[in-house]
């Protein structure tokens, strides 16, 4: 279980910068900046999820895949996410200390410890990081979502060849985000939250 779901743990300065905001992007951001990471998230909206209408996601009966995403954008900045929207990322580089990285885009650069890498079948800053490849042509990853290149994490249809469905993507996101989370705290990091958590985020407004 999560300590506080209200409250930004002692984590340092740990930061993390998610690239693309479909539903893996997304799904990351909302576990690192819930349990106190610093969390960035450039999105251009080019996720797949506008073409979409959901009846195969667990718990939802149906919804259209623009409304699940505005509804997952307003989940997301309602933890403290720093969501750039329209902001597209030119760039992703190790640090010359080779303790962090330095995300750019047009209107600037920005450090993270972490990236989280969520660009859909776009596996080109991958490519350019250095990351290993599988013989499927997809960013090769471990279980955890963490690719050959330390502290960057690929997501959704960066790995998989054919399985682009957004349960499987919300799936990877919550990977990747535990275990840096886990990487960060020092121990296995489990989110579980409880009604009483539920209860002191959300008030009278808490779902039965």
């Amino acid at each position: 279980m999560s300590d506080d779901a209200t409250e930004t743990a002692d984590d340092g300065d740990a930061s993390v910068i998610v690239v693309g905001g479909g539903p893996a992007g997304l799904s990351a951001a909302l576990f690192t900046a819930k349990n106190g990471l610093e969390t960035t998230v450039f999105d251009t909206d080019a996720t797949w999820m506008h073409k979409a209408h959901l009846f195969n996601y667990l718990g939802i009966g149906s919804v259209g895949g623009t409304e699940f995403m505005e509804t997952a954008r307003q989940q997301v900045d309602s933890f403290g996410v720093d969501r750039r929207q329209g902001e597209e990322v030119t760039s992703v580089e190790e640090t010359e200390a080779a303790d962090g990285f330095v995300v750019a885009t047009e209107a600037g650069e920005y450090e993270a410890d972490y990236v989280v890498l969520a660009t859909g079948a776009n596996r080109d800053i991958a490519d350019e990081l250095g990351c290993e490849f599988t013989e499927e042509d997809v960013v090769d990853v471990d279980v955890d979502m963490e690719t050959s290149v330390d502290n960057v994490y690929a997501t959704g249809a960066m790995v998989r060849p054919e399985e682009w469905q957004a349960a499987i993507a919300v799936g990877d996101g919550a990977a990747a985000a535990l275990n840096i989370l886990s990487a960060v705290k020092g121990e296995h990091y489990h989110d579980f939250d409880v009604p009483a958590d539920a209860e002191r985020v959300f008030g009278d407004a808490v779902a039965e």
